[in-house]
């Protein structure tokens, strides 16, 4: 089969970037996993946080927002809720938070204990709180990534790993080089074996998380040091009730984080442990630690865990996503290394990494093409 782009990877790059790219372009998305989503994006905390990451990620988020607010409007259920995230600190630390971030509001003790009174009031002195971040329903955002890419043309194939890569030759016009023109100086495809699918393709998008470096090697690429590292969620019940409209909480450390999911807790050590790209496993002792920790700052009583996953944030050293054409591949696009702001950034990056596959990117956004560019500094 033929296609203008062929997307390598099912998770929420590569399903959003189908979204925005089908409309104008045939497009092929391959999974090597026999189901979508199946490794980090299906694992994640599902938060919306304006205030979590540098400038461009922020900028990235804010838009993502609006654009899956806009989404939700057309469904039957929202994808979003409204999920305040209170950081705990110092009041020189707080102070500190929301000096740096727009988005932050100082909280006095007393008012943190209102919004949280599960708290232990003589383990902190004040809160930042970011009352614009958002709970996400990752199914409900994946399933309609999914969607409408399909009905508008995209296909999306399961169980197709690349195994083999090989760089052709287009045809000249005419099917004769009247000009006189070598081999290297007509355009090139891929041919691409995929599990039993075989592909030729004009452009291929590296939306591989994990295996993204891998990915880019096959098509000729060096490697732009894109490294995994394992973190854990768990949900747990409570001896006494959550409130299931309560914050998100953590220490100004960033060393944890807990919030109510339902009438249980979601909890994450926040470990960001190297690992090899896989089907990440849970280590038992991290979340056993982390129930132990939370029983220091809050009295709702940790009683057992219902369920724990584990995800692989894969980001380079500077942590912000690589994004755009590589510059000795010409036709081979990286979407990768977006760490943990795979879900809260999906919808605006992937509008952006259309915008510079089909050229048509507005001007306004050449910083973040810049920040996000495979060529910058320190990379590999």
């Amino acid at each position: 089969m033929d296609c203008d782009v062929l997307i390598v990877g099912g998770g929420v790059a590569g399903l959003s970037l189908a979204w925005r790219l089908s409309p104008s372009r045939s497009v092929v998305l391959v999974e090597a996993e026999g189901s979508l989503a199946y490794h980090t994006s299906s694992r994640s905390a599902r938060q919306m946080q304006p205030s979590y990451g540098p400038a461009a990620i922020q900028e990235l988020t804010r838009r993502s927002i609006a654009m899956v607010e806009g989404i939700s409007e057309r469904l039957p259920a929202p994808i979003m809720v409204p999920r305040a995230m209170l950081t705990l600190g110092t009041e020189t630390e707080v102070a500190a938070l929301v000096a740096a971030n727009a988005n932050l509001e100082s909280l006095t003790h007393s008012e943190t204990m209102e919004r949280s009174p599960d708290l232990r009031p003589e383990t902190f002195e004040a809160s930042a709180l970011d009352g614009t971040a958002m709970e996400v329903d990752v199914p409900a955002l994946l399933e309609f990534y999914r969607r409408q890419a399909i009905g508008t043309g995209a296909m999306v194939l399961t169980g197709a790993p690349v195994t083999a890569v090989e760089v052709v030759a287009s045809e000249p016009a005419g099917g004769t080089d009247a000009e006189g023109a070598g081999a290297e100086d007509l355009p090139t495809r891929f041919h691409v074996t995929a599990g039993r699918h075989s592909i030729t393709a004009g452009t291929v998008v590296d939306a591989a998380g994990a295996w993204a470096d891998v990915v880019a090697a096959q098509f000729g690429a060096r490697p732009r040091g894109l490294q995994p590292h394992r973190r854990s969620v768990a949900i747990v019940s409570t001896e006494h009730p959550v409130d299931p409209s309560g914050p998100m909480v953590e220490p100004a450390d960033e060393s944890f984080y807990y919030r109510p999911d339902g009438t249980h807790l979601l909890i994450s050590p926040c470990e960001s442990v190297p690992a090899e790209p896989g089907d990440a496993q849970v280590v038992d002792e991290d979340i056993a630690e982390l129930i132990h920790r939370i029983g220091e700052v809050t009295t709702v009583g940790i009683t057992g865990v219902e369920r724990s996953w584990t995800g692989l944030r894969t980001q380079p050293a500077d942590g912000l996503p690589v994004v755009g054409f590589d510059a000795d591949v010409p036709n081979l696009f990286w979407l990768a290394g977006q760490g943990g702001y795979g879900i809260q950034t999906s919808a605006a990056l992937a509008t952006l990494a259309a915008g510079l596959l089909t050229g048509t990117l507005p001007d306004d956004d050449g910083w973040l093409a810049g920040a996000l560019s495979p060529q910058r500094a320190g990379l590999g």
